[in-house]
């Protein structure tokens, strides 16, 4: 995300598959195709709906039409919005609702058929009507996709994880940094229980937080 700023500095490692995401031969083009990007705030291209969802495509080598049309059609499908937007494809995305950009950012990251879904509060911006809807969204396509939900809403993360992690952060005294910790990781039934870290049932319960 951050390889073309200048001064940007990364630390440590992330394996996929074995594979340093960071390494020198990696190519970050295959890296977004394969590992997909739901942000916080809906960011669609200021572009039409049907260049938003061919962007990723033609950026893989997909040049045909026909190809890209059925792309579109399927991409749509499958984030729950294309019998809403099938007749004005050409129109501007920014004309879209909140809750039809975020589906429509979530149709152009499953356009290029990645294995995994990163979704960073994917529904802090919507209103409960758009959440619902972006939250059965996941459920239909989690049996397709890895997907992974950064949430701080308890709610939420009990209705549609599978498993849940919870992370803190401490503050490193020699360093003074802030640094993400795993406190516990288990089936989310399980964590919302009967978790077995008492920080991660004071979170859960409201204790703190």
């Amino acid at each position: 995300m951050n390889d073309l700023i200048i001064g940007a500095r990364v630390e440590g490692t992330i394996n996929y598959h074995g594979i340093d995401l960071y390494g020198s031969n990696v190519d970050a083009v295959e890296v977004r195709r394969r590992i997909g990007m739901v942000f916080q705030k809906p960011n669609p291209f200021p572009k039409s709906i049907y260049d938003n969802l061919t962007f990723g495509p033609r950026l893989n080598g997909v040049k045909k039409k026909a190809e890209l049309d059925v792309i579109v059609e399927r991409s749509l499908k499958r984030a729950a919005l294309w019998d809403e937007v099938k007749d004005r494809l050409s129109a501007s995305a920014m004309g879209l609702s909140g809750g039809q950009q975020q589906r429509l950012c979530i149709a152009r990251c499953v356009a290029v058929q990645p294995e995994v879904i990163l979704m960073d509060e994917p529904c802090s911006a919507l209103d409960p009507i758009a959440t619902a809807r972006i939250e059965e969204l996941m459920q239909e396509i989690k049996n397709d996709y890895t997907i992974i939900i950064v949430t701080h809403n308890m709610q939420q993360a009990a209705r549609v994880s599978d498993r849940t992690a919870f992370f803190t952060t401490e503050v490193n005294p020699e360093s003074d940094r802030r640094t993400g910790r795993l406190v516990e990781y288990d089936m989310t039934s399980k964590i919302f229980s009967n978790p077995e870290d008492e920080r991660t049932e004071m979170y859960v319960t409201g204790r703190f937080g």
